[in-house]
């Protein structure tokens, strides 16, 4: 395809054969959230180019395929975008995502996840105290995207013990999530888990939008008026 400029629709109708569920709004969302940043024209409509499209097909499909939240995406755009870590592509020049959730990409050292995620020994130490990390590798981008997050939190002044009602947070999530979908499970038909797996998508999605909501909503009376 050219890198000539599509409009918001254009770039819906050219994924919705592989993304379905697509949509305006998500796409408006995902820029708002700092996930892509297509150009303007003078008018001020957006203007999306090839690269635009690789990127947002690798977001969805990271969504869809093994539903890692937006922050986790983001962190792994943003290496991307510095070149710290290499994305191979996939044959329609998108990022290639995880190979499969029981497969993740990348794969690290205890020396190679201190060194990449910015983080020093004993904070290293202190996630795996309080279970936020494995004991031992090997690591992968998932883990070091938490490294990431983790130590930009403790830049800030928190620790590690902090955390764990984010992790607590998570992990009832996904056992609601996992209830949910159980009985589709059971069927083990083709349609029933692309159901499942789509429900599991959904699901992830909008309890993260949830939780920063309700973060936003709380944080309200902390901001300088």
């Amino acid at each position: 395809m050219p890198d000539s400029a599509l409009t918001i629709g254009e770039v819906i109708n050219v994924l919705k054969e592989e993304f379905p569920d697509v949509s305006v709004s998500k796409v408006r969302f995902l820029e708002d959230q700092g996930l892509i940043h297509p150009g303007r024209s003078r008018s001020g409509y957006r203007q999306f180019h090839e690269n635009d499209l690789k990127r947002l097909r690798y977001i969805l499909r990271l969504q869809r395929d093994h539903f890692l939240p937006l922050k986790v995406i983001k962190s792994k755009l943003t290496m991307w975008d510095r070149g710290e870590e290499p994305v191979p592509t996939s044959p329609d020049g998108a990022p290639r995502p995880p190979r499969d959730l029981g497969e993740p990409d990348g794969e690290y050292d205890a020396d190679r996840l201190i060194a990449q995620s910015g983080l020093n020994a004993a904070q290293y130490h202190s996630l795996i105290e309080h279970g936020l990390l494995p004991k031992q590798g090997p690591y992968h981008d998932d883990h070091l995207a938490i490294c990431v997050e983790a130590g930009r939190l403790i830049g800030l002044g928190l620790e590690a013990r902090h955390l764990r009602s984010v992790l607590l947070a998570a992990e009832r999530a996904s056992d609601l999530l996992s209830t949910l979908t159980e009985p589709l499970r059971r069927h083990r038909s083709p349609d029933a888990l692309r159901r499942v797996q789509e429900a599991l998508s959904i699901g992830a999605e909008s309890f993260e939008n949830l939780y920063q909501l309700f973060l936003s909503d709380e944080l309200r009376e902390a901001r300088p008026q």
